[in-house]
């Protein structure tokens, strides 16, 4: 299951998790901190792979901008067959695949950031290309309750 063209996929969802300016606390000219953040989740009854993307831009260690994104990505039967273990208890995702899912919605993630900041100061904040390679170490598992 390493080659992520074999994996049926489909995007079925996206949903703007958290969305903040804190205009008190930016100041135009000083310096701005970018960090991010990638978590997951899983439905196993709708086969299911959610990829939740963070973003924030600080000033003074102090978070100005804030945005998460949810891409809701449906897995097909065989594929997540696949992905689980022998005795089904946990689901563990290759790298390759997952790294694929993260980099859909980094660019989701970028989108929704300029569209929420058209035509404000803010703006000017991008989301830059992120290596996912520093994002991701490895497969991801996911623990199955039977």
């Amino acid at each position: 299951m390493e080659n992520k063209d074999n994996i049926g996929f489909s995007l079925r969802k996206l949903t703007t998790q958290q969305f903040a300016i804190i205009e008190d606390v930016f100041k135009d000219g000083e310096n701005v901190e970018m960090k991010t953040n990638v978590n997951f989740g899983i439905d196993t009854t709708k086969k299911m792979i959610a990829v939740f993307f963070n973003v924030s831009f600080l000033q003074n260690k102090v978070p100005f901008l804030l945005l998460e994104t949810a891409s809701h990505f449906h897995v097909k039967e065989e594929s997540w067959a696949a992905f689980e273990n022998e005795e089904k208890t946990e689901l563990i995702v290759s790298k390759g695949f997952i790294s694929h899912l993260v980099m859909l919605s980094i660019g989701t993630t970028r989108g929704v950031l300029h569209s929420k900041t058209e035509n404000t100061i803010y703006n000017k904040f991008l989301l830059p290309t992120i290596n996912v390679n520093d994002l991701i170490k490895g497969d991801t598992k996911f623990k199955i309750s039977v």
